[in-house]
């Protein structure tokens, strides 16, 4: 497993470990380490107090760059989209770190390894671990591969208001008609999708899906200033 992690690791991120006991330190939990008190193991949390400090720092860092003209307030926002643990369970799924993690058998047996705060707290120990051992460029490296296309591919859409963007765009001019309609309704109860359409003066002018109305509406919303070819203000 741990040859197979390696090499995913300097395939997909060019990262190679110099002390692979930095990267187990980053993937045990304090269960596996109970569970083997012969061994000389460390578990992930003061990797992943570390690794918590350095991420937000790489991401003010780039957001800050990127945006020129985005105020405090709004820079707080985004940066707390990226910095949180809904998003950090997702990365961590995304690059596979669930299979690596060494946990305790009750631990597993209890479906620890899909827990979004576990996944959390692994994701912010690996950057802590990446950091000590290979420097912050290669989180920034890591990030840009991984973290920041997210912004372009509209991981973080909800910290943008599209629909404040959309109405204040077509009522330069004068007032007209917005109104979000319901399409489409589907899946189970726990994994609801929505379909709506935008319509400006009853014309439809944009179609989205979400899992709540509301990031339909949004979704919908920024497909309609695709179409009218009207970029984020708040990202210029």
């Amino acid at each position: 497993m741990q040859k197979e992690f390696d090499h995913k690791l300097a395939s997909d991120y060019n990262i190679k470990f110099n002390n692979e006991a930095l990267l187990d330190e980053a993937f045990t939990q304090a269960s596996y380490v109970n569970e083997h008190p012969d061994e000389d193991l460390k578990f992930y949390e003061r990797l992943e107090f570390l690794g918590d400090a350095v991420y937000q720092l790489v991401v003010s860092d780039y957001i800050f760059k990127r945006y020129p003209e985005m105020p405090q307030g709004r820079l707080t926002r985004l940066r707390a989209a990226m910095v949180n643990r809904h998003s950090f369970s997702r990365f961590a799924r995304e690059c596979h770190f669930d299979k690596y993690i060494r946990l305790g058998k009750g631990e597993e047996k209890a479906g620890a390894r899909n827990r979004d705060s576990l996944l959390c707290d692994i994701f912010e120990s690996f950057i802590g671990a990446v950091y000590l051992d290979q420097g912050i460029e290669t989180v920034k490296n890591f990030c840009r591969l991984v973290i920041f296309p997210k912004l372009d591919e509209g991981w973080f859409d909800e910290f943008f208001d599209h629909k404040t963007e959309l109405q204040e765009a077509i009522q330069v001019n004068g007032p007209v008609d917005i109104n979000y309609e319901l399409l489409d309704e589907d899946g189970p109860d726990n994994d609801r999708q929505f379909k709506v359409a935008v319509l400006v003066d009853n014309q439809e002018l944009g179609v989205g899906e979400g899992h709540s109305k509301k990031s339909a509406e949004q979704a919908a919303a920024k497909a309609a200033l695709d179409k009218l070819g009207i970029k984020d203000q708040k990202l210029q």
